[in-house]
C-alpha cells in the first residue's frame, strides 16, 4: 500500500548529489555506514555532574541512533503504547515520530508523528527489549527517511512535513523490527525481511515501489552500499549467506556462504572487502565484493571463530573491533588475516550490548543496554580506557554519535545527551 500526503513532490523536492560537511552523520553508522568518525577531542570520561553539553527529553522512548545534518539532529521515537511492560497500555494508540532538534542547544524544534494500525507484535519478550523505534533514520540532505516496521518507510521534509509512507509487508516477528534505511541515487532500499521477506527500493521522490528482491530471511541487518572497482554493489547479510545486489534494479549480484544462524550485525566493508559476523554461531567471514553468481569458493577470503549477536563491528587501521552481545567479550580481529588478536572479557563486566561501537579520536565507545559506556583504544592490543555509569535509568540501545566540536551525542529512552569537555 502506497499514500502520498502531497501531490506536489516533484515540484518541492530536487534530488541530487549531496554533499556532507565531516561532522554530519547522515544514516546508521555515519559515512559509509562504518561507524568511525575523523572527530578530534571527543570525551572519555563524564558523570551526572561533568561532561554534559546539554540534556533533552525525547517524546518517547527508542533504540535508533540520532543522525547529524549540519546544525540539526534527527531521531526517531514511539510513544502511546509500549512504555512499561507490566502496564504497555492500548496497541491502537502506538504513535511513531520523527524529531529535529537543535545540534547546538538540543532544543526540540519540531516532531512528525504517525499513528499506527495498532497491528505490531505485543510489547513483551524480545520486542520489549527495543521497542517501536529501532530503525535509525537517514538522510540525503534533502529529506529524512525513517523506517516503522509493518507500518512501513515515511519521507519528512527537513521542515517537519510528511511527504509520503509506504507500506513494505505486512508480517510481523516476536523480535520485532530494526532495519535502517539505506540511501543510493533517487533509491531508499530497506530490508523488509521481517514484513516482507524482500530486500525493497523505493523512489525518494513519490515512495512508489521501484524494485523487490525476494527471499530474504531471519535478517534484522541493515542493507551496506560497498565500492567494488568503479561499481557500486548493495550487500545484506542474512541467514546462512552474504548477498551482493545491484542496488539500480535489485538483480542479485553474488551470494557467499555466510553465518548460518539469524543475522542482526551490519556488514561493513573496505576496499572492496565484505566482513560479516554473527552471534550463536560465534563466526566472521570476509569476501571480495564483485563476484558474480555462487562466489563462496571464489572469493571468500577467510573465516574466522568471533563474532557478536547483535552489534556490528567497526574497522579501523587494519583491524575490526566489536563487543560480544551478551559475554561482554571484546574482539580485535585482523582484517586481512581473519587472525584474531585479542578477546578479552571487560570489567566490570557489561549486561546486554545492543548498541554497534562508534570509532572516533583514536577511541571505541560501546554501550550497553544498563551497565553505561565503555571506552577502549582503537588499536590491537585491549585497553580499557574508561567505564562511564549510566546517565539515568533508562535502556541505553542507540550508539554514539560524534556531533562535531569535541562533542558525542549518547542516546537513552528518555532523554539525549551531548557530552564534551568537562564543565
Amino acid at each position: 500500500m502506497h499514500f502520498s500526503f502531497r501531490r506536489l513532490l516533484p515540484s518541492l523536492i530536487v534530488f541530487g548529489p549531496v554533499l556532507f560537511a565531516a561532522a554530519d552523520w547522515p544514516q546508521f553508522r555515519g559515512p559509509h555506514s562504518a561507524g568511525v568518525s575523523t572527530e578530534k577531542g571527543l570525551p572519555t570520561t563524564w558523570s551526572e555532574s561533568s561532561g554534559i553539553q546539554w540534556k533533552t527529553s525525547l517524546p518517547g522512548f527508542g533504540a535508533s541512533s540520532p543522525i547529524v545534518l549540519k546544525d540539526r539532529i534527527y531521531v526517531t521515537a514511539y510513544s502511546g503504547y509500549g512504555l512499561d511492560q507490566d502496564q504497555p497500555g492500548e496497541p491502537g494508540k502506538l504513535v511513531r515520530e520523527v524529531v529535529s532538534l537543535d545540534a547546538n542547544s538540543g532544543k526540540e524544534l519540531w516532531k512528525a508523528s504517525f499513528n499506527s494500525k495498532g497491528s505490531e507484535e505485543p510489547y513483551q519478550g524480545f520486542q520489549a527489549l527495543h521497542g517501536f523505534a529501532s530503525g535509525t533514520p537517514s538522510t540525503d540532505g534533502k529529506a529524512i527517511y525513517a523506517f516503522f516496521g509493518r507500518d512501513g518507510v515515511v519521507a519528512v521534509s527537513l521542515e517537519g512535513k510528511a511527504l509520503w509512507q509506504t507500506s513494505v509487508g505486512t508480517k510481523t516477528h516476536g523480535w520485532g523490527s530494526a532495519t535502517s534505511p539505506a540511501l543510493f541515487e533517487n533509491l531508499v532500499i530497506v530490508n523488509a525481511s521481517v514484513e516482507s521477506g524482500s530486500l525493497v527500493a523505493l523512489d525518494k521522490n513519490s515512495g512508489s515501489e521501484v524494485w523487490r528482491a525476494p527471499g530474504i530471511d531471519m535478517s534484522w541487518s541493515t542493507p551496506v552500499l560497498v565500492a567494488a572497482g568503479s561499481a557500486t554493489e548493495v550487500v545484506l547479510s542474512s541467514k546462512g549467506k552474504i548477498t551482493g545486489f545491484d542496488p539500480k534494479t535489485g538483480k542479485e549480484l553474488w551470494n557467499c556462504a555466510g553465518i548460518p544462524d539469524y543475522i542482526c550485525p551490519t556488514v561493513v566493508a573496505a576496499d572492496g572487502v565484505v566482513y560479516a559476523i554473527g552471534g550463536r554461531k560465534n563466526m566472521a567471514v570476509a569476501i571480495k565484493a564483485g563476484g558474480r553468481g555462487d562466489v563462496t569458493d571464489t572469493h571468500k577470503l577467510w573465516e574466522a571463530k568471533a563474532g557478536s549477536n547483535v552489534s556490528s563491528p567497526v574497522l579501523f587501521g587494519g583491524h575490526l573491533y566489536w563487543v560480544s552481545e551478551s559475554k561482554g567479550i571484546a574482539y580485535c580481529v585482523d582484517a586481512k588475516s581473519g587472525q584474531v588478536v585479542y578477546e578479552e572479557r571487560m570489567d566490570p563486566r557489561p549486561d546486554r550490548i545492543y548498541a554497534s561501537p562508534t570509532i572516533a579520536d583514536g577511541k571505541i565507545y560501546v554501550v550497553s543496554r544498563e551497565s553505561g559506556a565503555y571506552v577502549l583504544a582503537a588499536e590491537p592490543k585491549y585497553q580499557l580506557l574508561a567505564h562511564n555509569k549510566p546517565l539515568d535509568s533508562s535502556i541505553y540501545n542507540a550508539s554514539p554519535v560524534p556531533l562535531g566540536d569535541g562533542k558525542l551525542l549518547l542516546r537513552s529512552d528518555k532523554f539525549l545527551y551531548c557530552l564534551g569537555a568537562s564543565n
